[in-house]
């Protein structure tokens, strides 16, 4: 354990400094980026096709995907429009700044105002590892369960956003979205909470409203003036 321990620091150290380095790149391209986080399952691929669909017109979106293997989701992403790399993992469990920075060289950051990066599905290393984003987004499904946030709760630390997903199965499922709110809230009194259902599409628009909202900031923020 005594070797152990400054290996993992080092890692750690040396992602956060590439991070830094793919954050300084999001910022002098005008990009806001969110770091999409779930577990397997939970729904992020639909929300990110109803997210494009939604907002290609207005927003110019960017898709990174991370998958253990295949490039399954990154078709149907394309099948949308939009920039979209395929990352592999080959069996790392997470997405990290080293990853990021070499998908980058496949994305015209100049021709993009929001990068979302979907990460592996994971719980718990996602939550672990800066890419460079500006903020940290968890999508959580109901037929998961309200244990999530006490078994979990790195997660629900780290993100800015939580999605309830698939509210539509509330009636189907042991699931109480109150304590949802309560436990998450007790890790981070901050985050913001967005109950939605990808299926018929029950509350997509307070997150994309959301989303209008970071990009006309970091717009602003980038020129000095509103666009």
């Amino acid at each position: 354990m005594a070797v152990k321990v400054p290996v993992v620091r080092n890692i750690l150290e040396a992602n956060e400094q590439l991070a830094q380095e793919n954050s300084r790149l999001f910022r002098q391209a005008g990009l806001f980026v969110v770091n999409l986080m779930s577990g397997p399952g939970a729904g992020k691929t639909s929300l990110l096709e109803h997210t494009i669909e939604t907002l290609k017109d207005e927003i110019r979106i960017g898709v990174v995907e991370g998958d253990i293997q295949s490039s399954y989701d990154a078709e149907r992403i394309s099948q949308r429009g939009v920039q979209v790399v395929q990352l592999n993992t080959g069996g790392a469990c997470h997405l990290d700044s080293s990853m990021i920075k070499s998908a980058l060289n496949a994305l015209q950051l100049a021709e993009l105002d929001l990068l979302v990066i979907e990460n592996v599905g994971n719980l718990v290393c996602p939550a672990e590892f800066k890419v460079g984003e500006d903020v940290k987004v968890m999508l959580l499904s109901v037929p998961e369960g309200d244990d999530k946030p006490l078994k979990y709760p790195l997660m629900f630390q780290e993100a800015s956003v939580l999605l309830i997903n698939k509210i539509d199965l509330l009636p189907y499922v042991d699931c109480d979205v109150s304590k949802i709110r309560q436990r998450a809230l007790q890790l981070n009194s901050s985050l913001e909470i967005l109950e939605i259902s990808c299926r018929t599409g029950e509350g997509l628009s307070g997150w994309y409203n959301w989303l209008r909202s970071q990009v006309s900031n970091r717009k602003t923020d980038a020129t000095g003036a509103e666009i």
